[in-house]
């Protein structure tokens, strides 16, 4: 694989602050700006819109390798169907950890989301096995991590509910996307480590800058 020099690769877990830095750090290195996770929310958006069981790999594999997604600035497009605000729904949130086990899915959207980044000769990308399967060869590798406390807040203040039943069922987000066979998520070995749980976007962004020209 060629190295993947202007590519910064984010991971983490949810609530840590990925997509909220990622973006402002791509706008800060002047870079293209990637969710993976939005991503995989759409193919599960697109299998609860055909009635597919989310567990059924086959039938989600099948459908997966057929669903067109457009992703940009602005949100994303199933099939040619607005799903921005549906992709953050809780239906999708609920489903996505086992869509995203799918390794035929995986395997998929990871050449969707290589071919993406070569397309436009570098970006950050943000997502869970981003430093770890996805783009080895980064220029720079970043896990963010928070509290569980702060990541459930944070999600509250997101999309409203109970601070006590999304720290719940973060956590067992978390548990499914760190046991699951097919690139779980893990710290890479040559990533800088970033706890914001007590820091300011600006602040974890320049931190990141800072590394990234150093």
């Amino acid at each position: 694989m060629t190295p993947s020099v202007n590519v910064v690769a984010i991971d983490g877990p949810a609530g840590a602050g990925k997509s909220t830095i990622a973006r402002e750090l791509a706008r800060v290195l002047n870079l293209p700006y990637l969710d993976t996770g939005a991503m995989y929310r759409g193919i599960t958006c697109a299998v609860l819109r055909k009635g597919v069981n989310p567990i059924d790999d086959a039938a989600v594999s099948q459908l997966a390798l057929a669903t067109q997604l457009e992703i940009s600035e602005d949100g994303l497009l199933v099939d040619g169907v607005d799903a921005t605000v549906d992709i953050r729904g809780e239906a999708v949130t609920r489903a996505v950890s086992s869509v995203a086990a799918n390794s035929e899915v995986r395997r998929d959207l990871r050449e969707r989301q290589r071919s993406w980044v070569a397309l436009r000769g570098g970006g950050v990308v943000e997502g869970r096995d981003i430093a770890t399967v996805v783009f080895p060869d980064a220029r720079l590798k970043v896990f963010l991590t928070a509290s569980p406390l702060v990541r459930a807040q944070r999600r509250v203040a997101q999309i409203g509910g109970d601070v006590e039943q999304i720290a719940l069922d973060i956590a067992e987000r978390d548990h499914k996307d760190s046991t699951r066979s097919d690139s779980p998520l893990r710290e890479s070995e040559n990533a800088i480590l970033v706890d914001t749980s007590d820091r300011s976007i600006e602040d974890v962004v320049k931190q990141i800058v800072e590394v990234f020209h150093g």
